[in-house]
Order: structure tokens, then C-alpha cells, then sequence
């Protein structure tokens, strides 16, 4: 990885920028163990923690379409203004989601001039026989040269549904954390099961599982790439045609290849986003709502 490239993910994207709020970052260590526990006592997860059962009310679950970090900082403030090393009590956190653990955690990191970046795909510790939608962090280890996953929504004590071994949150095995690439091209060469890759297996949706979610995680981990990090129920270019044609397929198939390298060519992966209008995150999206309501059309930044 050349220093140029690292210095890519080093900087804020507009997501990440804390903008007015940069200020409230100053006490955050500049240690990745310390800002992952940080941004784990941030957020609420809006349906793994059960947030109305630990007094948030019900309006607050609204808090997880908070797209911006400056957003998620000034509401985080509005909630306890105390600095955010301080414990929290779950009502004083965020409603959100593994992407905001993940976004909280990469202002912090890049604040700190650290390369970090959002990576998109499906984790195999929670549900049994499974793997689920998930967003983690890619951080460069400068002492080892190379990019590890960081779950910063993980508990320290947390194990895989075998219970056999716990998954460090700091170091994540890339068999247990599935990057989009890599589960598109297991299931095209027929070494894994498109149907266990999902949201949720209680939810019978059939965009959110299988074949049409591979593809959806597969652009949002490219967009995740070139800094666009987006709502996991944001919708745009590739992800929403019902059928593909070859040419799609064929198209999707070279964004696995590259995308599922352990280090993939940044300027590779800009070209190849530059390059394909359908891949790339428009000015106006369609964002659908996790709580049930309308899709909604969204103007970004």
C-alpha cells in the first residue's frame, strides 16, 4: 500500500466529517482499542438491543436513518453533553445500527490520521447456519503492513453461535467477516449456499436475502471503498433492476474479483467507480425505511 493511498483513507469523507462537532473529538485517545469501546457505547443497536425495552421512546427509533456523523455527534450531545469517554446509560446513546458503530468509530479514527475505511458484506457470528448483513471497519496495522477488521459494535465476551471461540472485535478472522466480493464469487462458484446469505432469517423479504442482497452489499461495499458510506436501506443504479442481464452479471463479477482482494488497488477501485454510472452513488437516492414506512427519495449532500 503506498503512503499516498494510505493517506486516501486517513482523511474525512463527507459522511465521516465531524464538521461543528470536530471539537468534541479532542479527548478521544488515540488508540484503536480505546475508540472502539468509545464508539461501542455510542450507539443503541434499534433492533438487536431492544431499545424500547430500556426506555428510549418510541420516536427516537427515527435516530437510525441520522445519516452524518456531525449529525450523530450533535444529537449524541443534545443526549449528554459530557465527553464522549464518559459511560453512557443506553437512553443517552444513539439509535442506530452496525454502519453507525462503524461511521462513529472511522471519524474518530481518521481524526486521529489513522486509514480506516467502512467495509460492507456478512458476518457469520450471530445467527447459526447463517451469514448476516453487516459493516465493519478496515483499519491498516502499520506494525503488521497490512488491513485488519475491526467490529466496533462488538462486545469484548462476544462468541459465535458454536460458542467455541470468541471473535476478537480488534482483529476479526476474514472467514468469520465475509466482504461482499468475497461472498458474491463463494456462491457463483457454488461453495456456498446463496439463500443463508440475509438481513435477518425471520424476515421473508426476497430483496433482502439471497441473490439480490449479495448484489445490494456488493455496490454499497464499493461505494464503502470510495468513502461513500451509505444507509445500509439506501437504494441506487445496480441494486434495484428486478433481473440483470449478462452484461450485468459480467460487471458484477469483475467488481467481486476486485473487491474481494484483502488490499485492493485504490486507484483501481475509483477508476472502476468512476467508470460505471450504475454502480455509482447518485446526488438522489431512494432510501427505504427500516421502521416500515414509505420509501423516501433522498437529496445527499
Amino acid at each position: 500500500m503506498r503512503s499516498q493511498d494510505l493517506s486516501y483513507y486517513a482523511r474525512q469523507s463527507p459522511i465521516t466529517d465531524p464538521g461543528r462537532m470536530s471539537g468534541w473529538l479532542a479527548d478521544v485517545p488515540n488508540d484503536l482499542s480505546d475508540m472502539r469501546r468509545i464508539a461501542r457505547g455510542l450507539v443503541i443497536h434499534y433492533r438487536a438491543e431492544r431499545p424500547l425495552e430500556q426506555g428510549i421512546a418510541p420516536q427516537r427509533l427515527a435516530e437510525v436513518d441520522t445519516r452524518y456523523a456531525d449529525e450523530m455527534l450533535a444529537r449524541l450531545a443534545e443526549l449528554d453533553n459530557r465527553t464522549l469517554t464518559a459511560t453512557r446509560q443506553p437512553t443517552e446513546r444513539l439509535v442506530g445500527c452496525c454502519r453507525d458503530f462503524t461511521v462513529l468509530f472511522l471519524t474518530m479514527a481518521r481524526a486521529a490520521g489513522i486509514p480506516a475505511r467502512a467495509r460492507v458484506g456478512f458476518a457469520t457470528y450471530f445467527v447459526p447456519g447463517y451469514s448476516v448483513d453487516h459493516v465493519v471497519a478496515e483499519v491498516w496495522d502499520t506494525a503488521g503492513q497490512r488491513w485488519r477488521l475491526v467490529d466496533a459494535e462488538l462486545g469484548d465476551d462476544h462468541v459465535g453461535p458454536d460458542e467455541s471461540a470468541r471473535i476478537d472485535p480488534l482483529n476479526v478472522d476474514r472467514d468469520k467477516f465475509l466482504v461482499a466480493g468475497a461472498a458474491w464469487r463463494l456462491c457463483r462458484a457454488r461453495k456456498a449456499d446463496a439463500e443463508s446469505f440475509l438481513v435477518d432469517p425471520h424476515l421473508d423479504i426476497v430483496q433482502m436475502r439471497s441473490w439480490p442482497y449479495l448484489r445490494h452489499n456488493l455496490v454499497h461495499d464499493l461505494a464503502a471503498l470510495n468513502k461513500v458510506e451509505m444507509l445500509l436501506w439506501d437504494s441506487w443504479g445496480m441494486i434495484e433492476p428486478e433481473s440483470l442481464g449478462l452484461g450485468d452479471i459480467e460487471l458484477l463479477d469483475r467488481l467481486a474479483k476486485l473487491t474481494s482482494f484483502i488490499d485492493p488497488d485504490p486507484s483501481e477501485l475509483r477508476a472502476f467507480y468512476t467508470a460505471e454510472p450504475e454502480l455509482q452513488v447518485p446526488v438522489r437516492v431512494t432510501s427505504y425505511d427500516p421502521l416500515g414506512g414509505e420509501p423516501r427519495q433522498v437529496l445527499l449532500r
